[in-house]
């Protein structure tokens, strides 16, 4: 099982039957002349999401149609239809672009969750930690999901072995570093390397 940084956002309305959007990235400077942009990607599917001819929206429903992608170091560089020369690319710095929630069963497939089911869970230590610490000792719960630019990073509230809130740290959700997350059983492992997290290694 491997984490998803997808987010989501609850559009505004009255209407129940109203699907979540997840929040697939946030575009960047404009790359070069032609209309590309660089993209910072929320999303652990961005061959997917940034497929030619994949269409992404912003919160109030403008839909931007992928024409070409390519992976550039931690950010992907995205032409959108319609979007011809830098003047455009440039107009469209900050703006966050988001797809329809997929059903819940097929989020279960994919293991893929939303950040609301993350917090709560308790934070144990995974099997063969590079720490030496004891597989399923529980170090804390997750009391917050951050976003960063490239990245997501999950907030810790750290419990001391008497029991109790010690301090808090952050861990970036990424497989190397929490290679499980069980929404069923209410946990997500970590491997984090020593003086990441207060009061390990």
């Amino acid at each position: 099982m491997s984490p998803s940084r997808s987010t989501n956002h609850d559009p505004q309305g009255p209407d129940p039957q109203q699907r979540r959007l997840l929040r697939v990235c946030r575009i960047g400077r404009a790359q070069g002349l032609k209309g590309e942009v660089n993209v910072y990607a929320y999303t652990d599917e961005p061959e997917r999401r940034f497929a030619p001819g994949s269409q992404l929206q912003t919160e109030d429903g403008q839909v931007f149609t992928v024409v070409s992608s390519r992976r550039f170091k931690q950010r992907w560089i995205v032409l959108f239809k319609g979007v011809e020369d830098r003047n455009a690319s440039e107009a469209l710095n900050g703006l966050e672009l988001y797809v329809q929630a997929d059903p819940a069963e097929e989020l279960a497939q994919e293991d893929a969750w939303y950040p609301e089911d993350l917090i709560g869970l308790e934070v144990r230590m995974a099997p063969g930690n590079s720490l030496g610490e004891p597989s399923g000792r529980a170090v804390g719960h997750i009391s917050d999901v951050l976003d960063g630019i490239a990245q997501q990073q999950l907030q810790i509230r750290m419990t001391t072995e008497e029991g109790d809130d010690d301090a808090e740290g952050l861990i970036p959700f990424v497989e190397a570093l929490v290679p499980q997350v069980d929404i069923e059983n209410g946990y997500v492992a970590i491997d984090p390397p020593g003086g990441l997290l207060p009061g390990l290694g």
